[in-house]
């Protein structure tokens, strides 16, 4: 690496000669990549984390195109005292809004609609479209209901125990008697809210379409003047898009706060530093040299922030190019880089002041800092940049992407430090904006031991070993809503809806595409099999066993569609209204649920396809205009937690008929069990072959195997006590954070790096003009990045929190490692070589050789 540097020394002198040509290139660079960065946005969606070919992926992208947008609705709540008012309004809006085009593709928003029901129909055709365990569940009940009817016209009968009397059908009829005919429409308890849901093409991460799509839908709204069908009518407008639109809004607007705020502290910090470090190097401080040098502050700003700014947008522009979006995982870089970048530029612009404080002139100042503190930057940068491509080998694209453009972002960095900083440097000079440093003393730590060597490696290995045993007890958050911040805007709309359109605990289904529906009964076996004999199911509570499906249906139970199906669910119904008007106790019973089961058994004849009503035939026919071949699955347990998501998906995920035949189910939730299943597969081994190539790569720069070691303490040490300090603070590993750990991998290899290479430099005996220099140095440039992390604490986002609290303690922990245990460790060395040269005469004088 030394060698390959002194072969570089003719490039730096070019560039210090030809500091324009270097700043229009690379100013043209920029605008071209800026033009292109600013198209970037961020993808929410979980399903593009995965790879394509997976099966959930495919299964879910089958489900979307087959389905429809039921994850993707807009919905208008139209509130008013006048349920007549609020009904014209909607009549007058519904057909409209259904013509709405988007201006930029000339497509239409919304391929459907629910506003009006046929409520009639389905009351008098309700037994129809039940399913064979709630037809079972219905005889059970009037058989029962015929026993004790007759028992009660006994009059010698009397109850022993009212309660086991039989007071209607069993919960989940009633349950999907509700889901089924529902109301005629959405309405709140009081018919002062009404609700007409849309549903568009399908789901879509383009926050700019959703907003034209929300604009025109609002504009829409207003042209109708809702005031003039009601003095106090008021809309609001709400969905699935609306929170999707909110969540990208607020993410984007909450790093980019966080990046701004982190950019303008880390800078303040900065400029302080060097103000007190240029000020530190004058002949003589007066007053008016603190003001010149006050002065020349922005200049330092400048010198760092032009060069970090410039390669996070040649990154940005990158990214852009090559995959379109940024993810999740990927959205808080600006952050990582920013704090790994920083150091670079403030390791070498530290060096060049202390270099220009020796009397060197500007070019040979330039020269000592890139052979020097340059070479020492370029190992940290490529190793890091090294580890963190090993991550695009994982599937799981949080990993993958991540690691290509933080790799990227490492190297633009590099060589923004390397090239463009000197030329900005070279022309300050020119410019006089730093000032005539040559006759400035130049510092001088002194010479000595590092103390207490003994106490501090004893007690930081101590630290090391129980930060390994309490690494176990580290754990990973696997609740996202715990992760999930609380959208005040989503809420208040939301409610509002929420008051007329609610899921009846049928929520985040999974659905089954089959391309042959005869296939319908062998795929629901097997799910009902694998639904009676799940009983592992012990997350939420240790000493419960129950299955996570809650119940399945098929278009076909629904709506039978072979020509013995349907006779036989006729001859169920016949029966089921023979036994209602058969016996004259049950005949003549005033009973509200007998009543509604009386009107349901109405269906004589086999119903088709087109004698249904229009919104129930939406419900039955697929996208592309078949029926059936699907199956729903709704799960028994809340999905919000990641560990039973995993359990919904291990149960449902992949189904196996007793022929052999395999069937992959499809929604959101699967695809996050597989997102979180891969992350938690991938993550050790990304981890171990990240420092794997660390240790590769630093053992190849300094080629001994010792040096190597003691480059890589801060790293190993460092990562030992953050989980140390994790367990003790209760802080968790979650989706979010684990976006810190290459920063903190990075923050420790660069002080590890930086520290031996100036050590080696120096010599023996200069472990104290080491960290007065170069440790100083080190320690700024952490500092620096757990300031721009810090806003994160600030943060309303939970998962956005808890990146920037484990950065803070992450990089803290490699700092302390850096400034502690190095030293010591080198002082100890130091110690051992001089004991041997006592007993062995003759030493090879103050250059160290171990």
């Amino acid at each position: 690496m030394t060698r390959l540097f002194q072969f570089l020394v003719p490039v730096i002198r070019w560039v210090t000669r030809r500091q324009w040509v270097v700043l229009v290139v690379a100013t043209a660079c920029t605008l071209v990549s800026l033009a292109l960065a600013r198209n970037l946005q961020v993808d929410p969606d979980f399903a593009n984390l995965l790879p394509e070919q997976y099966p959930s992926v495919r299964a879910l992208e089958r489900v979307r195109a087959t389905v429809g947008g039921g994850e993707t609705s807009v919905d208008v709540a139209i509130a008013s005292p006048s349920f007549s008012a609020n009904i014209r309004f909607a009549e007058a809006l519904e057909p409209r809004v259904m013509e709405l085009r988007d201006a930029g593709t000339g497509e239409r928003y919304f391929v459907r609609s629910e506003f009006r029901r046929d409520t009639d129909f389905l009351q008098a055709n309700a037994l129809y479209f039940a399913t064979e365990q709630e037809l079972d569940q219905l005889e059970i009940y009037l058989e029962e209901a015929i026993i004790d009817a007759r028992l009660e016209a006994n009059p010698f009968y009397f109850a022993l125990d009212e309660e086991e009397s039989q007071e209607g059908p069993p919960i989940a009829v009633r349950e999907a008697y509700d889901y089924l005919v529902g109301t005629e429409y959405h309405l709140s308890a009081d018919s002062t809210i009404l609700v007409v849901r849309f549903f568009t093409a399908g789901s879509t991460s383009d926050v700019s379409y959703i907003e034209r799509l929300y604009g025109d839908l609002e504009r829409l709204v207003d042209s109708l003047e809702p005031e003039n069908f009601h003095p106090e009518m008021a809309t609001v407008l709400a969905g699935r898009l609306w929170r999707q639109r909110i969540e990208v809004r607020a993410i984007t607007d909450d790093v980019a706060g966080s990046f701004g705020m982190g950019v303008l502290c880390v800078l303040a910090v900065i400029v302080c530093y060097f103000l007190a470090k240029r000020i530190r190097l004058l002949p003589q401080v007066t007053p008016r040299g603190v003001l010149s040098e006050l002065a020349r502050t922005p200049v330092t700003a400048m010198l760092i922030g032009i060069p970090l700014m410039m390669s996070l947008i040649w990154t940005a522009a990158v990214g852009y190019v090559l995959f379109g979006t940024l993810n999740i995982m990927t959205s808080a870089l600006g952050l990582v880089l920013f704090g790994l970048g920083i150091d670079y530029g403030i390791h070498f612009y530290a060096r060049y002041l202390e270099e220009r404080g020796g009397g060197n002139t500007v070019e040979e100042a330039l020269v000592r800092t890139f052979v020097g503190s340059g070479q020492a930057i370029a190992v940290g940068a490529l190793t890091t940049a090294g580890a963190l491509f090993v991550l695009v080998f994982a599937d799981f694209k949080g990993f993958s992407e991540f690691g290509f453009l933080a790799g990227t972002g490492v190297l633009s960095a590099l060589a923004a430090m390397l090239i463009v900083m000197p030329a900005l440097i070279s022309v300050s000079e020119r410019l006089r904006l730093l000032g005539i440093m040559d006759s400035a003393a130049a510092e001088g730590p002194s010479r000595g031991r590092f103390p207490a060597t003994g106490l501090v490696l004893g007690l930081g290995a101590g630290l090391a070993v129980l930060g390994l045993v309490r690494a176990p007890s580290v754990e990973f958050e696997y609740r996202f809503g715990v992760l999930e911040p609380t959208y005040e805007e989503w809420d208040a709309v939301h409610e509002t809806v929420s008051q007329a359109y609610y899921a009846q605990n049928r929520r985040n289904p999974a659905y089954i595409v089959l391309d042959d529906p005869g296939e319908t009964g062998r795929v629901v076996d097997a799910l009902r099999q694998s639904a009676q004999r799940d009983t592992t199911l012990q997350i939420v509570d240790a000493d419960s066993f129950r299955t996570t499906i809650r119940s399945i249906e098929s278009l076909e139970e629904r709506f039978p569609l072979a020509a013995e199906a349907r006779v036989a669910k006729l001859e169920r119904i016949a029966y089921i209204r023979d036994s209602l008007l058969a016996d004259p106790l049950i005949s003549s019973k005033r009973d509200e649920d007998l009543s509604r089961l009386r009107q349901a058994a109405q269906t004589r004849q086999p119903l088709e396809v087109a004698d249904l009503p229009e919104d129930l035939r939406e419900r039955f026919t697929s996208r592309l205009g078949t029926v059936g071949g699907i199956i729903t699955v709704f799960p028994a347990v809340g999905l919000s937690d990641g560990r039973l998501s995993m359990a919904f998906a291990e149960d449902v995920g992949t189904v196996r008929t007793e022929d052999g035949k395999v069937y992959h189910a499809g929604s959101t939730s699967i695809v996050a069990a597989d997102m979180l299943r891969l992350m938690r597969k991938e993550a050790p081994y990304m981890v171990l072959a990240t420092l794997l190539i660390v240790a590769i790569l630093m053992w190849i720069n300094f080629g001994r195997l010792r040096w190597t070691v003691l480059a890589l303490l801060p790293l190993l040490v460092g990562v030992l006590w953050m989980l140390l300090l994790m367990d003790v603070l209760a802080m968790r590993l979650n989706f979010y954070n684990m976006v810190v750990l290459p920063a903190v991998i990075g923050i420790g290899n660069d002080a590890g790096a930086h520290i031996v290479h100036r050590y080696r430099e120096e010599g023996s005996a200069s472990i104290l003009k080491v960290l007065r220099s170069t440790g100083e140095h080190v320690a700024v440039g952490a500092i620096t990045t757990m300031v721009g992390f810090g806003g994160l604490l600030f943060s309303f986002h939970p998962g956005l929190q808890s990146v920037g609290a484990l950065a803070v303690v992450g990089i803290a922990s490699a700092l302390a490692s850096a400034l502690l245990v190095i030293p010591a460790a080198i002082q100890w060395l130091e110690d051992r070589q001089q004991a041997g040269r006592q007993i062995r005469p003759g030493g090879n004088g103050n250059r160290q050789s171990w």
